[in-house]
């Protein structure tokens, strides 16, 4: 990956980390598949007018919805509703990743370098770590039943067969795919919120939706979901999956800081060590091909001096 898509996949990674605590401050006043529903309905609404649709097959488009967007966010919402916190959602979701190689292997044929495979494991160990130490806070567990823990693993599975749907496609316009997703997903979204609410009382919640949730749908709208899944797809229609999707095992130490900052959940030891093993082993597949570009730019100088 060039450094410039390195550092974009590093910034989506840092907007979602923060993400789970805004998701949280959402929920306080939006029942969680409205607000799901609301986040895809503004950006279909503000910007499906402008943008061209991409060149994707209505199956592959619908598939990319339905996955990506509906399956995801669907189920994490409803799993932090539930009482999964924050800090441990951003954990918990990362399953994704691990489900992504393994897919990409399985259906794409994409055999991951040992590199990439050491550097998951690696990573997998840290997520292992800080799911130890969250589980063993009397606190947190007794805040998370264990459909919470399902429903957010169900997401990250959705997530990881989304990422497939991206790279299968080859598509590259990644807002493209953002919006007519959002396209997808919005009218999905907001008949299983008017499910979940009763039809009479949808127009009632959104009405009950306070300053704080208003400024938490704006950030899942134009941070999140505009530049957070549009640089992602992009990124996924470029590079192989299993060189992508790593870059999210970044997400849990953001998450658990901001989750730290915000709202007080505690960091212990073991948490920061699962962070840093995590952090390590992102940056294991990216030691090879940096080193390279290091050797070429020293050559190219001497070359150039020579």
């Amino acid at each position: 990956m060039s450094p410039r898509h390195v550092t974009a996949a590093v910034l989506v990674a840092v907007v979602w980390g923060v993400n789970f605590v805004v998701i949280h401050v959402g929920l306080a006043s939006t029942p969680p598949l409205l607000l799901a529903a609301l986040r895809f309905v503004l950006v279909a609404a503000a910007c499906a007018w402008f943008v061209p649709r991409p060149d994707l097959s209505a199956p592959r488009l619908v598939a990319l919805g339905l996955t990506l967007y509906v399956g995801q966010f669907g189920l994490l919402f409803t799993a932090m509703d539930l009482g999964l916190s924050p800090g441990l959602a951003a954990v918990v979701l990362q399953c994704q990743a691990v489900f992504t190689v393994l897919l990409a292997a399985v259906v794409l044929g994409e055999r991951p370098s040992r590199p990439q495979v050491l550097g998951v494991v690696v990573a997998s160990a840290g997520l292992v770590l800080i799911g130890v130490d969250r589980f063993r806070s009397a606190e947190i567990g007794a805040a998370s039943p264990a459909l919470a823990f399902v429903l957010a693993l169900a997401a990250g599975l959705s997530w990881a067969c989304g990422n497939l749907v991206a790279r299968a496609s080859g598509a590259t316009q990644g807002f493209g795919l953002v919006v007519w997703g959002s396209v997808v997903a919005a009218p999905v979204l907001l008949v299983a919120a008017a499910v979940q609410t009763g039809p009479s009382h949808l127009v009632a919640a959104v009405a009950g939706i306070d300053g704080p949730g208003v400024l938490a749908l704006a950030y899942l709208t134009v941070l999140a979901t505009v530049f957070g899944f549009g640089t992602w797809s992009m990124l996924m229609g470029r590079y192989p999956a299993s060189l992508v999707a790593p870059f999210t095992m970044l997400v849990p130490p953001v998450g658990l800081l901001t989750a730290w900052l915000a709202l007080g959940e505690r960091v212990p030891a073991l948490s920061l060590a699962g962070s840093a093993l995590v952090v390590g082993g992102l940056l294991v597949p990216q030691a090879g091909p940096l080193r390279d570009r290091v050797v070429r730019r020293r050559a190219d100088a001497v070359v150039a001096t020579g």
